[in-house]
């Protein structure tokens, strides 16, 4: 029985408007934490939708995704568009049939538009997702900002409220120390609090750098010497574990206004918590480049890099990975104050294979 072209066409238009009204719904109750699962809906679809659908193969292929159906034949005759996301090309929709049973002749123009249309909308709901990754993304930093800035204010005031009792405390241990002549146990106790109100004394130097209380020293100043000086002191550290220390700088002079204390206390913390968790024989680098517009300190360690489920805390005061009694959880604490009251931004990155990267920008106005 000879089959009609009207109907036959009408059946394949169906398919079509069946296809869009599907991959529609599909994109429309999309959860963007299930991309792969929406992606792999849409490839169904597109595949009922061709005509010699029981041998169509579909593959999707982006920047972010790549996925076939079963048995894509490696020999084929295709149809391909590609897929954009704001107007820049990020990969591709292909359907194939295997050759040499099917030819190009096969496909239908009308099936070369819905695939134009399919790519289309698939490129819109990837839009919408980096919308929404960068939303959230922008949402979090906030939450982190608001975050530091009420520990901040909480720190600053727990510094001043500890400053003057501690102040005390060592002043009238020095003054009982020096009445007391014989008793050397006496002495050895009053030595005990003495180093303990120095400790904590430093401890309550930290929170306030983190609250950047400190007074600072602005002056336009050459930078090289500085943090070559910082590095260099770090050198028996290094030795110690048997790292290598490696120092760079884009000039020979790069001057940048800074509080040269902070500048030094920067270093110093960000290489202590490097050394910490670098293996033995591992490296560390510090770089200094100038740019237009500011200065940039890298230091790369190749230690265990920072785990997913901290990388929210790693900045927060008080919290340290470390075994108790090993660090305080103030040091990148003390970087970020710092670096926040020089109007420069701290953040990190993996260091491939492994290890860390923590990058900081320091404006030069």
């Amino acid at each position: 029985m000879a089959v009609n072209p009207a109907e036959e066409k009408l059946k394949e238009r169906i398919k079509e408007l069946t296809c869009m009204y599907e991959v529609t719904s599909i994109i429309v109750n999309c959860d963007y934490d299930q991309m792969e699962d929406a992606l792999k809906g849409i490839m169904r679809c597109l595949q009922k939708a061709f005509r010699h659908n029981k041998d169509a193969h579909i593959a999707l292929v982006t920047d972010q995704y790549s996925m076939k159906t079963d048995h894509f034949p490696q020999r084929n005759v295709a149809l391909k568009s590609n897929v954009e996301v704001f107007n820049k090309k990020v990969g591709y929709i292909q359907v194939a049939y295997p050759s040499p049973s099917y030819a190009v002749s096969n496909f239908l123009l009308e099936e070369k538009k819905l695939l134009q249309n399919i790519c289309m909308e698939v490129g819109n709901l990837l839009e919408r997702k980096q919308i929404k990754d960068k939303e959230d993304l922008v949402k979090r930093k906030m939450e982190h900002t608001d975050r530091l800035s009420i520990l901040g204010e909480i720190t600053a005031g727990m510094a001043h409220e500890l400053n003057t009792p501690l102040a005390n405390i060592l002043g009238f241990s020095e003054l009982l120390k020096a009445r007391i002549k014989e008793d050397s146990e006496a002495n050895r106790d009053l030595d005990k609090i003495i180093n303990s109100a120095i400790f904590s004394r430093e401890v309550v130097k930290k929170l306030m750098f983190f609250a950047c209380e400190m007074p600072q020293q602005m002056d336009l100043v050459n930078i090289v010497p500085i943090v070559s000086d910082a590095f260099n002191l770090m050198q028996p550290s290094l030795k110690s574990k048997k790292i290598k220390g490696e120092l760079s700088f884009s000039g020979e002079s790069i001057f940048l206004r800074v509080d040269a204390i902070q500048l030094t206390q920067v270093v110093f913390n960000l290489m202590l918590n490097a050394i910490y968790f670098a293996p033995q024989r591992s490296v560390i680098r510090l770089f200094i480049t100038e740019k237009e517009d500011g200065v940039e300190m890298l230091i790369e360690d190749q230690g265990p890099g920072i785990a997913p489920s901290i990388r929210e805390k790693v900045f927060e005061p008080f919290y340290s990975t470390k075994p108790t009694g090993e660090g305080s959880g103030l040091g990148l604490s003390v970087v970020h104050g710092i670096v926040k009251s020089h109007r420069g931004t701290i953040e990190y990155r993996p260091n491939i294979p492994k290890g860390t990267i923590f990058v900081i920008q320091f404006p030069k106005k």
